[in-house]
């Protein structure tokens, strides 16, 4: 494969996490450090930032400001929720993302995302080819959802599970210090696979963990729902529920919506918005049993939640943004970076990366396999704990400064 010399530009979108910029980090040192990339640059909110040539000079930041990114949460460079139409259809943008192409002479892009973010990178690779220009395409995984096909896991994902196991630990403590009944409903994010939710199952591991754990792969039938929880709180007195914001019934009605149109509103990728879930079913538990109820819903701070963050996570994020430049220098276009799972001599975890092609992983789902639950659907066995156990260890390295954390402070230079 011919080298390839010209600029790098890096972009970011969909919901941010608290290692999004380890994995842009391992990209751009990757780059700032190549011989054949001539210009690093950040894509202010993701593909808008190329589409309006809002570009960051990431040459001209700190070195140690940059390093600071592998423990900083959310999206450094900004994100966005932009859907590329099909180029058949309407080119319109295409055109405008190859014209700011040429005029900075980029023949790298690197696009830091979930399922949407790869279905775009592997849009615009395939326009390029289709119009002879060169420029090498690679995906870099994100998402605490976990449900990017192929790859064992996702980045982001670890450390979101470790930050729900942890606070599910710590609820489960604090809902016991009365002599009197109490009953806690949890809602954890997870639109279409309930992979963050099943990670409460690892504070259940550890002894302090939920009663009920309901995913949005199985329908969910709120008449048995009461029954089940009555029947625990009279038998037990204390109860907790965690339950994924997107189960819904038989018809694949959202539960949200029972209790609000919210979910009924969509995003620009035609997503519901979630969300109302923990304060709808906590109503219906207190009809249901009189007794003393809490909805929590643990929101954006799943994902923002630098301070619990898996080293192990960080280490395998920084890594994918390393690889996919390492790759692209090779020749690789038109991929993503996923991870394979295997185990050395001694039975120990190792994450290896592989290559993916974007086409697989564009707008495909991975849902929590069915025989990784209990035989009632309402909890999680051994297979799943085996699987998540591994990703959250090691505590991440996050630099203090007057005992909070010292987070990154960019520059943000503009290309002219």
């Amino acid at each position: 494969m011919a080298t390839l010399k010209g600029a790098a530009v890096i972009g970011q979108s969909g919901g941010p996490t608290s290692v999004i910029n380890a994995s842009a980090y391992g990209a751009i040192r990757t780059a700032l450090d190549s011989d054949v990339i001539t210009g690093v640059y950040g894509a202010e909110n993701g593909i808008r930032g190329v589409l309006y040539d809002r570009l960051i000079d990431m040459a001209a930041e700190d070195p140690a400001e940059l390093e600071l990114l592998k423990y900083t949460p959310s999206s450094a460079l900004g994100s966005c929720r932009y859907k590329l139409k099909d180029p058949d259809v309407d080119d319109t943008d295409y055109r405008r993302i190859l014209e700011v192409f040429k005029k900075h002479n980029i023949r790298y892009f690197f696009y830091n995302g979930g399922n949407d973010s790869m279905d775009t990178c592997n849009k615009i690779s395939k326009y390029c080819l289709k119009n002879g220009y060169e420029c090498r395409v690679m995906g870099i995984p994100k998402t605490i959802d976990n449900d990017l096909a192929v790859t064992d896991h996702c980045p982001g994902f670890a450390s979101a599970a470790k930050y729900i196991a942890t606070s599910v630990m710590e609820v489960y403590r604090d809902a016991r210090v009365y002599d009197t009944g109490m009953i806690t409903v949890i809602e954890i994010m997870g639109r279409n696979a309930g992979w963050l939710t099943a990670a409460s199952s690892l504070a259940a591991y550890k002894g302090s963990g939920p009663d009920l754990i309901y995913l949005p792969e199985v329908d969910f039938d709120l008449e048995a729902f009461k029954k089940k929880v009555s029947s625990l709180y009279e038998e037990r007195g204390k109860v907790i529920v965690c339950v994924s914001e997107g189960i819904h019934d038989k018809d694949g009605r959202y539960i949200a919506e029972y209790g609000s149109d919210l979910a009924s509103q969509k995003d620009s990728f035609g997503h519901a918005q979630m969300g109302g879930l923990a304060a709808y079913l906590a109503g219906v538990v207190k009809e249901a049993t009189g007794a003393k109820v809490r909805g929590i819903e643990l929101s954006l701070l799943q994902r923002c939640a630098a301070h619990s963050a898996s080293q192990t996570d960080i280490d395998e994020s920084f890594m994918s943004g390393k690889m996919a430049v390492e790759y692209a220098v090779k020749g690789e276009t038109d991929k993503m970076v996923g991870f394979r799972r295997t185990y050395d001599e001694n039975g120990k975890y190792v994450c290896e990366p592989e290559l993916i092609d974007l086409s697989v992983v564009a707008n495909a789902e991975k849902k929590v396999p069915l025989e990784w639950m209990n035989e009632t659907r309402d909890g999680m066995n051994e297979k799943f704990i085996e699987y998540c156990l591994p990703l959250i260890q090691g505590e991440t390295q996050m630099v203090k400064e007057d005992g909070l954390p010292r987070f990154a402070r960019l520059k943000k230079v503009r290309v002219e």
